[in-house]
């Protein structure tokens, strides 16, 4: 593999997909990775453990990672991954703006949608960044199995072709094949919607649903994925590559999803307050329905199973309702638009 020790590399944000990337960074060569934390207690315990307790627990975080809370970390640097959850997106960087580097590539691994813009990461990124170059990951990537070395494919995507051939030699790996891609948005709208299906899937497992309705519903799911995205102008075929179907059959199943988990304790009966209060990480697809309804409703774009995790979350409805109300739709033909 090319090595990556000329550049230097600042990821924003110590979650567990910020950690595993500086992780993965580090163990491809690079002698400059900085992770920066918003919270300097985390970062201090971070650094003294080598280990993000929290998120990545029993995973060591090499020692040529600078873990820090300073923001003068991202001055000068050759790329800048983004990691943060979508509404701290404008904070994170609004608190560095001056320190941001207008000629760094910058790499968005942020999975959603901004509720109140409807806008998605890359364009947060360049509303308050200026007109960079930005690359955005997507495809199923668990952070807890790229931190220890599993292997994984994911998809870089950018309008800037020789930008996305830079991040993906940057993050190709022993472990982790990286493929290129032109679709930005249809790869970050797919990453965003396969959350709120997840949400749907996790919902199955709660109620006991089998796996014949667990593997309709991922199916259906990707039919709803499509005809937004189409609806939104982007490449179709995007939904069944990495980004889609790949990230969704990973999401829908794994036990390493937040959001698969958060649709599961909805189907047990937990309440969405006291299921967020009990995790630790954002679970993207809570928020990403509210943002993906007003766009479907604003455009005329039918998605029944969104509609119905959307009234679970935020209306009260019982996961039971909601699938009563799904098996009872007018039938129709099985097309994908």
């Amino acid at each position: 593999m090319t090595p990556v020790s000329g550049r230097k590399i600042c990821v924003l944000g110590g979650g567990a997909m910020g950690t595993a990337c500086s992780i993965l960074l580090a163990r491809r060569g690079s002698d400059a990775v900085s992770l920066w934390f918003r919270s300097r207690e985390y970062a201090s315990d971070a650094m003294n453990s080598r280990v993000n307790e929290r998120l990545l627990p029993g995973v060591r975080i090499p020692e040529n990672v600078n873990i820090t809370s300073d923001p003068v970390a991202v001055r000068d640097t050759d790329v800048v991954v983004v990691c943060v959850p979508t509404r701290g997106i404008r904070t994170a960087l609004g608190t560095m703006r001056k320190l941001l580097p207008p000629d760094a590539i910058y790499v968005s691994a942020v999975k959603g949608i901004e509720a109140d813009t409807l806008v998605r990461p890359s364009q947060m990124i360049r509303e308050v960044v200026g007109d960079v170059s930005v690359v955005v990951l997507g495809g199923p990537c668990h952070a807890e199995e790229v931190a220890v070395g599993k292997p994984a494919s994911i998809v870089a995507a950018s309008d800037s072709a020789t930008a996305a051939e830079v991040i993906q030699t940057l993050f190709s790996s022993d472990t982790l094949r990286v493929y290129s891609n032109t679709d930005l948005a249809g790869v970050e709208l797919a990453g965003a919607l396969k959350n709120v299906i997840a949400i749907a899937a996790g919902i199955c497992d709660g109620l006991e649903l089998g796996d014949n309705a667990k593997a309709a519903l991922i199916t259906r799911g990707l039919a709803e994925m499509v005809r937004f995205g189409t609806a939104m102008g982007v490449q179709p075929d995007t939904f069944f590559g990495l980004a889609g179907i790949g990230d969704l059959f990973a999401t829908c199943g794994s036990r390493h999803s937040r959001n698969r988990l958060v649709g599961e304790r909805l189907g047990r009966g937990d309440s969405l307050a006291e299921i967020q209060t009990s995790m630790a990480a954002v679970a993207e697809g809570v928020f990403t329905a509210r943002s993906i309804i007003d766009i479907a409703r604003k455009k005329g774009i039918e998605m029944p199973i969104a509609v119905e995790v959307y009234r679970v979350l935020f209306e009260n409805k019982s996961p039971a309702e909601a699938t009563e109300a799904l098996m009872q739709r007018p039938l129709r033909d099985e097309a994908f638009t």
